[in-house]
C-alpha cells in the first residue's frame, strides 16, 4: 500500500483508483511447490490457481515432495491440468487479458529430486527445480519471488544450500532478500532447516502444532474446515462441500473445471498461500498483518511465540486471530476466522473464474470497481469526523452495486472497549467520529463493493486511518 500522508483532511483529493492501477501494473512473480498427487487438495488449488495467473508472472510450477509423499514428484499432474487450461486460455481472454501462453506455463513446470526432507539437501542434491529457483531469484529484476509451499519446503532448501555454499555471505543475503515464502505447515523437516540458516527470510508458516504438544488447528484450515474438526467454525460450509463444488466447478464447466477433483479431506487446503496474492483490493502481500482472503498473520519473535513444538530462534510471521461473527450471529474468535470470514467472496469469486472459462463476456459475471473518493491514508486528530466515501465505484456489467464499510479492528493500533461505529456503513458515503488517543494509533477500515451479478462479486478498498491526540 502506497504510503502517503497529507497535511489536511481537506486536501486529501487523490483517488485510491489511480494507485490501485499503479500497482496492477507491477504483477508480483509467484512460484509454486508442489506435493501434488499425495491427495486431491493440490490439483484443486492448481485449477483455481491458473484461473487467476493472468494476475501474476507465474515463475515457477515445481512439483516436489513431503511427509505425505516421501519417494515421488509428479510433474505430470500439473502438466495435465496446465494443458486443460490451455483449452479455455482463449475463452478466459475475453473476460480479462494477460492469461500467459500455454506453452510458457508447460515450460515452468520442472521435477525436484524424489526424496523426503533433508535427505535432499546438500552434495548431489541439485534438480531441475532447485536450479530454477535459483535461475528465477537471480534474474535482473527488483521484484521479490513469491514462494507458495503446498508440500515440502527441500527444494527451496536445496537452492538455498547451493548458493550458501558458491557465494559470499552478502551475496547469499541479496538472495534471500528477493524471496518472500508462504509454507502450508512444515510438511518435512527442510523447512525449521530454512528458518534456522536463513534468519532474514521473509516466511509466513501457519505451523499446526501447540507449543504443548499436540495439533492446533492452522489458519489455512479456515478456507473449508476439515472432517477432523469438530462443531460449528462460524463460516456457511455449504459454499465448500463436494455438492457447492460439483455445481458450480466441476460439472458442466469445461476441461479446467472438470479437473477440480473431489474431497476427500479438506478443499484446497493449499488455496491459502497464494490467495492473499490476488489484486482485489483488500491484500497488500508485503503485510501480512493487514489481512487478505488468505488470512492475517503477525510478527512473533522468540518472546511472544506459540504453536510450535521446536522453538523458533527468529522473528517470523504465524497465526493470530480474528473476532468475526458468524452466520450463526454469534462471535468467534480464531486464527480461522481470519479466512472463512471472507469465504463467500473468495468462493463467488472462483465460480465466476471457472464460468469465464466457458461463457462469453455477456453471459458471465465480472468485479465491481471500488473506487475511494479519497486517499487509502488519511491523518485526523481525535473527535475530527471522518467522512468516508465511495462514489465513483463501477460495474462492467452495469450491475446495481451495494456498499459495506468494515471497522477491521485487528491489524490497526486503537485498543478499546467500546466498538468503534460506522454511521451509514451500508451506504456509499459513510462517516465515523476519531476515537479519543493519547498518541498516534492507527483504525483500518474495509470499503467491501458487492455487485448483485450472479455469482455477487466483491472488490475493496482500505483505508488506514491515523489519529493523533
Amino acid at each position: 500500500m502506497k504510503k502517503v500522508f497529507l497535511p489536511l483532511l481537506s486536501f486529501i483529493v487523490l483517488l485510491s483508483s489511480g494507485i490501485c492501477q499503479a500497482q496492477e501494473a507491477r504483477k508480483l512473480r509467484v512460484l509454486v511447490l508442489t506435493d501434488i498427487e499425495n491427495e486431491p487438495d493440490d490439483a484443486q488449488s492448481m485449477v483455481r490457481f491458473l484461473t487467476y495467473s493472468n494476475q501474476w508472472d507465474v515463475e515457477g510450477l515445481i512439483a516436489t515432495t513431503s511427509v505425505h509423499q516421501r519417494n515421488r514428484v509428479a510433474p505430470e499432474r500439473i502438466q495435465r491440468i496446465v494443458q486443460a487450461y490451455g483449452k479455455v486460455r482463449n475463452n478466459l481472454l475475453l473476460h480479462e487479458k494477460g492469461y500467459p501462453e500455454t506453452d510458457y506455463l508447460l515450460s515452468r513446470i520442472k521435477p525436484a529430486i524424489p526424496k523426503y526432507g533433508m535427505d535432499a539437501v546438500g552434495p548431489g542434491n541439485d534438480s531441475e527445480g532447485s536450479e530454477h529457483i535459483i535461475a528465477v531469484v537471480d534474474r535482473k529484476d527488483d521484484r521479490p519471488v513469491w514462494i507458495p509451499v503446498w508440500g515440502g519446503a527441500n527444494c527451496l532448501g536445496q537452492a538455498l544450500w547451493k548458493v550458501r555454499q558458491t557465494r559470499t555471505p552478502e551475496e547469499v543475503e541479496q538472495f534471500v532478500s528477493k524471496i518472500r515464502v508462504y509454507t502450508i505447515s512444515d510438511q518435512d523437516d527442510a523447512g525449521p532447516w530454512i528458518r534456522k540458516t536463513f534468519p532474514t527470510l521473509f516466511y509466513i508458516i501457519s505451523p499446526g502444532f501447540h507449543a504443548r504438544g499436540g495439533y492446533h488447528y492452522s489458519t489455512w484450515r479456515g478456507i473449508s474446515g476439515d472432517g477432523f474438526t469438530r462443531g460449528f467454525d462460524g463460516a456457511d460450509s455449504n459454499l465448500v462441500n463436494n455438492r457447492w463444488l460439483d455445481e458450480n466447478i466441476r460439472k458442466n464447466h469445461g476441461p479446467l473445471g472438470a479437473e477440480h477433483p473431489h474431497t476427500d479431506f479438506i478443499m484446497e487446503g493449499d488455496t491459502p498461500s497464494f490467495l492473499g496474492l490476488i489484486t482485489n483490493g483488500l491484500s497488500d502481500p508485503e503485510h501480512p498483518n493487514y489481512g487478505s482472503w488468505g488470512g492475517r498473520y503477525e510478527l512473533y519473535t522468540p518472546r511472544t511465540r506459540k504453536w510450535f513444538l521446536e522453538p523458533e530462534t527468529r522473528p517470523i510471521w504465524t497465526d493470530t486471530e480474528d473476532e468475526v461473527v458468524g452466520i450463526d450471529g454469534a462471535w468467534h474468535n480464531s486464527n480461522k476466522a481470519t479466512i472463512w470470514r471472507w469465504r463467500q467472496a473468495y468462493q463467488h469469486d472462483f465460480a465466476a473464474r471457472i464460468d469465464w472459462t466457458v461463457k462469453p463476456y455477456k453471459e458471465a459475471n465480472h468485479p465491481p470497481m471500488a473506487v475511494l473518493k479519497h486517499a487509502n491514508q488519511l491523518r485526523v486528530k481525535s473527535g475530527e469526523k471522518v467522512v468516508l466515501s465511495a462514489d465513483g465505484s463501477t460495474d462492467p456489467d452495469g450491475n446495481s452495486l451495494s456498499y459495506e464499510w468494515i471497522y477491521y479492528r485487528e491489524p490497526g493500533t486503537f485498543e478499546s472497549n467500546r466498538p468503534l461505529e460506522i454511521q451509514d456503513n451500508r451506504q456509499k458515503s459513510a462517516f465515523l467520529t476519531a476515537p479519543k488517543v493519547t498518541q498516534p494509533e492507527t483504525l483500518h477500515v474495509i470499503l467491501a463493493v458487492t455487485d448483485n451479478g450472479k455469482p455477487a462479486l466483491t472488490r475493496y478498498q482500505r483505508v488506514i486511518v491515523t489519529v493523533f491526540p
